[in-house]
C-alpha cells in the first residue's frame, strides 16, 4: 500500500525551496497575486503545502529577480 503524506513548509523551507531569499523577499512573493496561500497559520507562522510552492517555482524560475533593477 503506497502513502501520501501530506508534505508541509514553514517560512524557512519555502526560503530554502525559493533559493535561499530572505524572508522580506518571501513576503513580498507572498504578498503577490498568484503565490499560493498558506494552507493555514499557526502561532509560528505560516504554513504551505510543498507541493504548491514546488508548483509556482516551476512556472517562476527566478524568484530573486528584482523587477525595478536600476540600469
Amino acid at each position: 500500500m503506497k502513502s501520501h503524506a501530506i508534505r508541509l513548509a514553514g517560512p524557512h523551507e519555502v526560503c530554502l525551496m525559493l533559493g535561499g531569499v530572505c524572508r522580506q523577499r518571501l513576503n513580498q512573493l507572498a504578498a503577490k497575486p498568484g503565490f499560493p496561500p498558506p494552507l493555514t497559520t499557526l502561532e509560528m507562522g505560516r504554513i504551505w503545502l510543498t507541493s504548491e510552492v514546488e508548483a509556482w517555482i516551476a512556472a517562476h524560475p527566478n524568484p530573486r529577480a528584482a523587477r525595478n533593477r536600476p540600469t
